[in-house]
């Protein structure tokens, strides 16, 4: 776990132990991908990300330092006000300790799904685990066995390849998905059709929420 330079009164043990993480923002919406799309969610946004993916749409993201060192009581009880769905995402949320947020916010009753790289070690009792890796950062073995949701996206045709790699690592069971990355969307998506009718293992996800405009 990483440490966050802040001038704040909250120790660095306090942020190693998972008992407060950089927030970037926090939001009610339409899960808008995936598995759950379409389903209402209390999203977290857990800032702090050294995957580097170039098309990433949130570098802001990235550096842990921009975002204020938050107690995770206080995600929580925003939280619970919204929904008993939440989606915590990033950045990358496995670089901290989940474990005591997800146990938290379980303890009110939520359930509690991750997007998560996979390039850091799996903390947190998750109810769904949407592997998304990255060719920057391999993931570790643990999620393929724990993740519920393959979510590989396409940026180029070499990316399938890629994709079916991954797909042999999962267990049996696991939801796949292939998503083109937005700003290769209409470039990629035939590709994608064809690649899915063929191999109907996998499914076609689509960043939904970009279309109706909401975060």
């Amino acid at each position: 776990m990483k440490d966050i330079q802040t001038s704040s009164s909250y120790q660095q043990s306090d942020i190693r132990d998972g008992l407060v993480v950089p927030l970037m923002e926090e939001f009610y919406t339409i899960q808008g991908e995936g598995f759950h799309t379409g389903k209402a969610a209390y999203f977290i946004r857990i800032g702090g990300c050294d995957v580097g993916c170039h098309w990433c749409d949130v570098k802001e993201s990235w550096n842990p330092d921009s975002h204020p060192p938050t107690p995770i009581a206080a995600i929580v009880a925003n939280a619970k006000k919204y929904s008993s769905t939440v989606v915590v995402t990033g950045g990358e949320p496995l670089t901290w300790n989940m474990e005591p947020l997800v146990s938290s916010l379980k303890a009110e009753g939520m359930q509690v799904f991750v997007e998560t790289s996979g390039a850091y070690r799996l903390t947190g009792d998750w109810d769904w685990i949407c592997l998304s890796p990255k060719k920057t950062a391999q993931p570790k073995e643990a999620y393929y066995n724990a993740a519920h949701e393959l979510k590989v996206i396409i940026y180029n045709q070499n990316d399938f390849k890629w994709a079916e790699e991954h797909a042999a690592k999962m267990h049996v069971g696991c939801q796949l998905f292939l998503q083109p990355e937005w700003s290769k969307r209409e470039e990629m998506m035939p590709f994608i059709v064809d690649y899915v009718m063929t191999n109907p293992k996998w499914k076609v996800s689509l960043q939904t929420h970009k279309y109706m405009h909401i975060p």
